[in-house]
């Protein structure tokens, strides 16, 4: 039976160590990586995990840096999320009020295994989640930044429905690119892709070592 489950996108789909018997990997894209950030269906992905008994989930998330020291090729363990709209959750009919968050056991659990393995990680940081499938706005980026560390599409609607199951979620968040405005020169997505490429080989290492 699988231990762990890990939710990633394409930039990792391709990594042959996932196809462990321990590890059930997800693309969250779908098959055939085209479903676009606004349209995964996060409930039913977690629904399959919860099926088939696993407790721990960690999510591989590509992200934005809203800081300047934080650096596109750094990988970041967040703490906590900020997600205001368009949240996701199980309870449409009946309401239950659950407390959202990260598992913090994970969480270090990610953290030492990185330690030992020396790859160094940023142990914490704020992620802010936006809808897609368009990259944010200078304006919007300028805002958000006095409130997060890094930004994404993903994560927050996918920790929350884990928490909604209690299934234990953190994420390792691969920096590829300053969000918009954050710096001077300007963002494209084949500048993103670029960088996705050169932090493969590191969050393929840090996988590795969470599988063992």
């Amino acid at each position: 039976m699988c231990r762990l489950a890990i939710i990633g996108g394409s930039g990792i789909s391709a990594l042959p160590f996932l196809k462990d018997k321990k590890v059930f990997f997800l693309n969250r894209h779908g098959k055939n990586r085209n479903i676009p950030p606004h349209k995964i269906n996060h409930k039913k992905n977690l629904l399959k995990i919860k099926s088939m008994e696993i407790k721990k989930v960690i999510g591989v998330n590509s992200v934005g840096s809203l800081k300047l020291n934080i650096k596109p090729g750094s990988i970041i363990v967040p703490d906590d999320y900020i997600n205001l709209k368009n949240i996701q959750t199980y309870y449409d009919i009946k309401a239950k009020h659950i407390t959202p968050g990260l598992d913090e056991t994970l969480r270090k659990e990610i953290i030492n295994v990185a330690k030992r393995a020396k790859i160094r990680v940023i142990k914490k940081g704020i992620y802010i989640q936006t809808i897609g499938p368009r990259l944010e706005t200078k304006a919007e980026i300028n805002m958000l930044k006095d409130y997060g560390d890094i930004v994404g599409m993903t994560m927050a609607n996918e920790a929350t429905l884990a928490k909604e199951l209690g299934l234990r979620y953190a994420s390792i968040c691969m920096v590829d690119n300053y969000a918009n405005g954050i710096i001077k020169k300007p963002l494209t997505f084949e500048m993103i892709k670029k960088t996705q490429k050169r932090n493969q080989k590191r969050i393929a290492r840090l996988l590795r070592e969470l599988i063992k």
